[in-house]
């Protein structure tokens, strides 16, 4: 097992990928606790982490709020020691077109998804810098890359590209502190989130992916587990495509 010994967090880790995520981790020997805005969500995954034998409680809060932030990573810390490992999963779409977004549909994507991102590797890096080691991992999306499209619209898309760059930046800053900061970008992939897809839509992002299917849960899961892992300790500040071949940049 990769990570014996290690604490990690995750948001959004009520279902989806985020679960997958977490699920993961504590097969390889990590701690994990579990932010969701679902308390109800957040207390089953952690239920399920401890069948594995690992310790597991449940971070209930919004990513988007800082009080609720500082709270669930103190609670972790008090919890488990130490903390390792936070991914930042948590993340929120819209499909309307560009100019039927309101100014409160803008505020609250980029609020979940942009500065929830920033509030919890802030957070992180509070804890991680003293300590002179970390692994922050930062789900984004091709969507990020492509600019939308197929795959999620602009403000999606933006406030993707926003990890992607916040990714970067800290990957530099945190870096003389033996801190890693990745992210990944994922295609489609199976979740509660793309169900609502029109097969017609399903079809055509698929046809432009090299293996032809979509992704699961599982496959950013195991990205998930070699950016936090000794495995990848010599990478920081990259954007790792798992979409089944439809980047290849």
């Amino acid at each position: 097992m990769l990570l014996v010994g290690k604490s990690a967090l995750v948001t959004g880790a009520g279902q989806g990928i985020g679960k997958a995520i977490a699920i993961g981790l504590a097969l390889q020997g990590c701690d994990v606790a579990i932010n969701d805005v679902n308390s109800s969500l957040a207390e089953q995954v952690a239920g399920e982490i401890k069948t594995l034998g690992r310790n597991s409680k449940a971070a209930v809060g919004n990513v988007a709020v800082k009080d609720d932030v500082q709270r669930m990573f103190k609670d972790t810390i008090d919890d488990f020691g130490k903390l390792d490992i936070v991914v930042n999963n948590a993340g929120i779409v819209l499909k309307n077109p560009f100019w039927e977004i309101t100014e409160e549909q803008w505020d609250r994507i980029i609020a979940v998804n942009l500065k929830g991102t920033f509030l919890c590797c802030q957070a992180a890096a509070l804890y991680m810098r003293p300590q002179k080691s970390g692994k922050i991992i930062n789900i984004a999306s091709v969507a990020g890359k492509r600019g939308g499209g197929l795959l999620g619209n602009t403000a999606y898309a933006a406030s993707k590209a926003g990890v992607l760059g916040l990714t970067k930046g800290l990957a530099r800053e945190l870096g003389a502190y033996g801190i890693n900061v990745n992210a990944i970008t994922p295609a489609l992939t199976e979740t509660e989130m793309t169900q609502t897809l029109s097969p017609e839509k399903r079809a055509m992002i698929i046809s432009s992916m090299a293996l032809g299917r979509a992704g699961k849960p599982e496959d950013i899961a195991n990205a998930v587990v070699f950016l936090a892992s000794s495995l990848s300790d010599f990478i920081s500040g990259e954007m790792m495509d798992v979409d089944g071949g439809l980047m290849m940049d």
